[in-house]
């Protein structure tokens, strides 16, 4: 009774405020799935590939606030699996095939705003392997983590955590983690490196890698997106792009990348207050990989969007060309068949 009812009140506020919030459009684009809600408020969402059956694949999403959790949802939007009484999580990524002892596993890395504190998962399982949590920005005075993403590097398969914060200093906004396995086959994390310009006006929440070309991208909020390479090994912390400027309503928020090849596709981010998401080209122009233009913008059923992420890969007869999923206020993900969304991009570059 206690979950219907904190649906029911949080339903009735989001009712309370609509005309503070900008109305889904007409013409928004209708998703496939809504998600069975969360009994919180959800903030950010990843998909999980099964290995040997894509139709199975699962998407994880964060309930943030205190006592939520993670949640795992199947493709028809049912939760299936969850981990919850957590210390406020806020965003989630996932990695393939991090060396545990004699195994490779799939993890989910989530942060724990309250707890200062980074959680590792083992999939599709939803078990804990990070005993009991790592903290992060030790000894700094801002240290409420919020953004994540986890790096692959395609040369030897070490993966790295990036992580953002609500308040940082520019130069060194985040922070990133190479994560391997303890002797008791629990992951550890080492702190390998410190970047990112901050412009001061907001936050920086959403963060995005793209594993293939080596490059992450992260939300200032009412500022721009910034690029940076995403290796810590090349010893390179330079400001690769800052693009977006004028783009957004108010704040740039979650970002996901879909990859039609391993060097072209698009980067989706949510235009939060404006309900829609801008396009901008993966690959840059044909002069500069790092210079990115809107080139479409498309409206979605989601209510100030805080999180997405995006696969091309045939998820079955729903979504033969791969899945968009976004959250909702209203505790709820949105998933969306890719098809109508490269129909709103292909009308918009002709």
């Amino acid at each position: 009774m206690k979950i219907i009812y904190k649906i029911v009140l949080a339903s009735l506020l989001l009712i309370s405020c609509k005309d503070k919030l900008a109305p889904v459009a007409k013409n928004a684009l209708k998703p496939s799935i809504i998600t069975q809600p969360t009994p919180h408020d959800t903030d950010d969402p990843a998909i999980w590939i099964h290995p040997t059956d894509p139709k199975k694949s699962l998407i994880i999403g964060t309930d943030k606030e205190t006592g939520g959790g993670l949640y795992i949802y199947d493709l028809e939007g049912k939760i299936v699996n969850q981990f919850t009484n957590m210390g406020r999580p806020n965003n989630v990524d996932i990695a393939y095939g991090l060396k545990i002892g004699d195994q490779k596993i799939d993890i989910a890395v989530t942060t724990e705003r309250e707890k200062k504190r980074i959680r590792i998962f083992s999939l599709p399982d939803l078990k804990p392997i990070d005993n009991g949590g790592i903290e992060i920005f030790v000894n700094e005075k801002d240290r409420d983590p919020m953004g994540i993403s986890l790096y692959t590097r395609p040369s030897d398969s070490a993966i790295f955590a990036i992580v953002g914060r609500k308040f940082g200093p520019s130069g060194s906004y985040l922070w990133q983690y190479q994560l391997s396995a303890s002797e008791n086959n629990n992951v550890t994390a080492k702190l390998v490196r410190k970047f990112g310009k901050f412009s001061q006006k907001k936050e920086i929440e959403a963060i995005a890698v793209d594993n293939e070309m080596g490059f992450v991208y992260c939300s200032d909020e009412q500022s721009g997106m910034r690029k940076y390479y995403a290796d810590p090994a090349k010893n390179d912390n330079t400001e690769l792009a800052f693009f977006g400027q004028n783009d957004f309503k108010s704040d740039n928020e979650g970002i996901a990348i879909y990859k039609k090849t391993d060097t072209t596709g698009y980067i989706l981010i949510s235009n939060q207050q404006k309900n829609t998401f801008l396009v901008y080209s993966r690959e840059g122009s044909k002069k500069n990989i790092n210079e990115h233009q809107k080139i479409a913008e498309f409206p979605t059923s989601t209510i100030e969007c805080d999180g997405a992420d995006v696969t091309s890969i045939n998820l079955g007869t729903k979504f033969p060309d791969g899945l968009f999923v976004a959250m909702s206020n209203g505790m709820t993900f949105h998933f969306y068949d890719w098809r109508i969304i490269q129909q709103q991009i292909d009308l918009q570059q002709k």
